[in-house]
């Protein structure tokens, strides 16, 4: 009896057993019917294809914390800063040089905080805002001020000029790359003083080694005087060179430069301009045509603006092809949202342009750096340099210093290729126009 009962003990539990595998199974079965599987017609008991599924997504995550890891430790190494925030602009990671740059003291990896609360910086908030909202790349360069909690270390910290590039991401996040410019500002900077020092010492010897010269113009004859005279221009363009350095680095430190303003009417400072031109025009046949209003006035610095256009006259002389002709554009526009009948809202825009040879696309991004040298067509000049015009003809720093007068009177430059002619256009925006009578065109 009692083994009987044993018996029938274990068979009722064997059968529980079984039965409860079946709805195990069964279940099982639901729950791996919506998963896919290169595997899922391998006739395989279901534990083991669980088993198998979970194996692999265990390993699947392991790769995938694997491979963050790298990222991580590739932007930690990287030598730009890197930040990366959520829709809400909490901040869920960056690297060392990102702590570095914006002082991100307060900081540690693995919280998730507020930016503004570790950043003080509406340009960098508003940099990310415009990524969100635009789903584009921006690009922002602005002088970063850090703050900082220990008012004994404020003292030490400077400000830095900071580049940022910021790229739209998933979910609403943005990531944030940071490059510090300042090293680089610092250099430029040290670099220029070095070389004003240099110019400023030049000057002297330069200008006894001019005297030299002259006397000995008065005391050789031809043939032997033309030996001299390439001398004396020589000297003159080293003189020249020099004193545009030295102008150039004024305007450079101090942006706001004292200008001498006064009425000036633009017609007759061009033609001024031409007339001293004239001679190296006649050399290539090359004609000046000037369209626009007559009796034309600007607020401006004279000797400036004179300087402006005898450089930019002076190169499309060069560089134009024979029996050419200059063209001067004048015209009035009126500043957006202003009311059109007030004179102090307009802007006089002139376009010059000739019929050389252009630009190369390479080079006009880089027209008004100093000491640029393009494409060969418009490197050398195919007149002599043999004139002495001016401080700014043929010393390799002209434009750079028609940019900085030209902002300096708060108007703007643009170099291009004109589509009709294939030559040089510049297109010049001056403001406080003065006065304005009918448009005449004569040349």
């Amino acid at each position: 009896m009692f083994l009987l009962g044993f018996f029938l003990g274990l068979a009722i539990g064997i059968g529980f057993w079984v039965w409860q595998q079946i709805k195990l199974n069964r279940y099982l079965g639901r729950a791996l019917q919506s998963l896919s599987c290169r595997y899922s017609k391998v006739d395989l008991p279901l534990m083991p294809r669980l088993w198998q599924k979970i194996v692999m997504v265990k390993q699947l995550r392991q790769d995938l914390q694997q491979s963050l890891q790298t990222y991580q430790d590739l932007l930690d190494f990287a030598p730009v800063g890197y930040l990366q925030v959520d829709e809400e602009n909490q901040l869920l990671w960056c690297n060392q040089q990102a702590q570095e740059i914006l002082y991100l003291q307060r900081w540690q990896p693995g919280q998730v905080r507020l930016l503004l609360e570790l950043v003080r910086s509406y340009e960098l908030d508003h940099l990310i805002e415009q990524t969100r909202d635009w789903q584009k790349p921006q690009t922002r360069e602005w002088v970063f001020h850090p703050s900082c909690d220990n008012a004994a270390q404020m003292q030490t910290i400077k400000s830095l000029t900071l580049r940022a590039s910021s790229l739209p991401l998933p979910q609403g996040q943005v990531g944030v790359f940071l490059e510090n410019r300042q090293p680089l500002l610092d250099i430029n900077q040290a670099r220029d003083r070095s070389f004003s020092d240099l110019a400023h010492e030049l000057r002297t010897p330069l200008t006894s080694i001019r005297l030299v010269v002259e006397t000995l113009q008065n005391r050789l004859e031809p043939p032997f005087d033309r030996w001299v005279n390439r001398l004396m221009q020589e000297v003159d363009r080293l003189i020249n060179l020099v004193q545009s350095w030295l102008e150039l680095t004024q305007m450079e430190a101090n942006p706001a430069i004292q200008l001498q303003t006064e009425a000036v009417e633009v017609r007759s400072l061009i033609a001024c301009v031409w007339e001293t031109l004239e001679p190296l025009a006649q050399k290539q046949n090359v004609s000046l045509s000037y369209s626009g209003p007559d009796n034309l006035w600007i607020k401006a610095d004279q000797a400036r603006i004179y300087q402006v256009f005898l450089n930019l006259l002076d190169n499309s002389i060069k560089y134009s092809s024979p029996q050419t002709t200059i063209h001067v554009q004048a015209k009035i526009l009126s500043r957006e949202n202003t009311h059109q009948g007030d004179p102090a809202n307009r802007v006089l825009e002139i376009n010059l342009i000739d019929s050389g040879v252009g630009f190369s696309q390479a080079d006009l991004p880089h027209i008004f750096e100093r000491f640029y040298r393009g494409d060969k067509a418009r490197t050398h000049s195919p007149l002599q340099e043999s004139n002495s015009i001016g401080t700014i003809v043929g010393n390799g720093l002209g434009l750079a210093i028609v940019w900085e007068i030209v902002l300096a009177h708060g108007g703007s430059i643009k170099a291009m290729n004109h589509p009709e002619t294939g030559g040089a256009w510049m297109q010049l925006q001056l403001p406080e126009v003065m006065a304005n009578s009918q448009s005449q065109d004569y040349s």
